[in-house]
């Protein structure tokens, strides 16, 4: 925490003031695609299983620990590394309601659907999407796990911005600086960001929201720097885990979804496809079957379920633990269920071993992958064999993108999107979720 204080205080912080409210013009339906992050080299299954541990602070296994590490060193040596696009970011720990101080947002919309286009990138790739914010149009990661708009600006140095899109407040009409409003967002090991707070319109896709608060780094880690075409985060948990302070902001999605024709937004992430983030409806043509849909616990600001059965290619139920949960989290790259789901599930893997070296469970490369089926607030949703076999670690072996949590909340992240449509309910606070068509 010292050295993260250093770092601010060689960024500088700005005298800050606070905004007005406007008015509310309801009703529309939004859609914003997904774009390819092509600073992405490739997927590395220790890695981001050590990013999603430091993400929700869990306990760090030495084997993921030692095989991250031993990977991160072999890049190293092959290409300069750089940092990943899917937003791993850990979440605040300010939780509460907010108070005084609050910016007054306001979602606004016309009738009708907002689209900006996508182009996926071959193998499927980590993907960002379009925001526009005081007018400028930045790549952000949307993270249904965290609850902050963070974004790299011009009050950073020219050498953390360089090659980056950034945010410059100065250059919009619309901003207004918050007082005394700062933010930070952390991994377990202290890397993150860190600055101050102003408000400004946010347009994503078609939907809108004016005075929205606008979290503006003034010290970011390397993993950040280094990611070029990242430039920032917008997240669509509950505003309880927003991290600003003194006073808790509201998400873009808790401002604007009054203005929705519906209060949800969808997430339709797909394997090596264009996938597509939408607010204000559920588009019926991107699942088969009937959507279900289950209440989420928010008491801890994410969209969580309980998820304590399971079977493996439509064989007998099991339970892993009574009473287990499970959040769904777009900001996640791999599937994080209770350690007796993975051990059954590879059960059936010819060849597949939880590999020490390697932080994690593998198979050959050639094995068939089966089915799994979990289960999401009593409904079982099945996640594809092939979505599972998530990346290389040499010619004949391969990364599961299903492995155990070491802690007892299990983090649904894209493993599980690519096979399934979501839809986010923030009326009635419910999931959704069907088959992609």
């Amino acid at each position: 925490m010292q050295s993260f204080a250093k770092l601010l205080l060689l960024f500088g912080l700005l005298a800050l003031a606070s905004a007005s409210p406007v008015g509310i013009q309801k009703r529309g339906v939004y859609k914003v695609e997904r774009v390819p992050n092509p600073n992405y080299t490739g997927r590395n299954g220790p890695r981001a299983l050590l990013k999603t541990l430091r993400k929700y602070r869990m306990p760090i296994p030495a084997s993921v620990a030692g095989a991250a590490q031993q990977q991160s060193e072999m890049i190293s040596k092959r290409e300069p590394k750089r940092g990943k696009g899917r937003g791993q970011r850990q979440k605040g720990q300010n939780g509460g309601a907010a108070t005084t101080g609050q910016a007054a947002a306001a979602g606004s919309a016309a009738n009708g659907t907002g689209l900006v286009t996508n182009t996926p990138e071959a193998n499927d790739v980590e993907y960002l999407s379009p925001v526009t914010i005081g007018g400028q149009t930045l790549n952000l990661d949307f993270d249904s796990g965290s609850s902050d708009l963070w974004v790299f600006n011009s009050q950073l140095s020219t050498a953390a911005t360089q090659g980056h899109t950034i945010y410059d407040p100065t250059k919009s009409t619309t901003f207004a600086l918050m007082q005394g409003a700062t933010f930070e967002i952390s991994y377990g090991d202290g890397s993150g960001a860190a600055g101050n707070v102003g408000t400004d319109t946010v347009d994503i896709g078609g939907a809108t929201v004016t005075n929205q608060a606008v979290e503006m780094a003034t010290a970011v880690s390397r993993s950040f720097v280094e990611d070029t075409n990242n430039n920032g985060l917008l997240g669509l948990a509950f505003s309880t885990l927003n991290t600003v302070q003194p006073a808790q902001q509201k998400t873009f999605f808790d401002n604007v979804k009054d203005s929705l024709a519906e209060p949800v937004f969808t997430a339709d992430l797909r394997a090596q496809a264009a996938g597509a983030y939408e607010f204000g409806r559920v588009d019926t043509s991107k699942f088969t079957g009937a959507m279900t849909w289950v209440p989420v616990n928010t008491t801890d600001g994410f969209w969580q379920f309980t998820s304590e059965k399971f079977a493996v290619d439509g064989g007998t139920t099991q339970t892993s633990t009574a009473g287990a949960q499970a959040i769904a989290d777009t900001g996640t790259t791999l599937l994080l269920a209770d350690p007796a789901v993975a051990q059954a599930y590879y059960a059936q893997v010819d060849g597949a071993v939880d590999d020490e070296q390697q932080g994690g469970f593998t198979f050959p490369c050639d094995a068939t992958l089966p089915d799994l089926q979990i289960d999401v607030g009593g409904t079982m949703a099945t996640v594809k064999g092939t979505d599972i076999n998530f990346a290389q670690v040499d010619d004949q072996t391969c990364f599961g993108g299903l492995q155990a949590t070491t802690a007892g909340l299990q983090i649904y992240g894209d493993i599980f999107f690519k096979s399934n449509f979501v839809a986010f309910n923030g009326g009635n606070n419910t999931l959704g979720f069907a088959q992609h068509a």
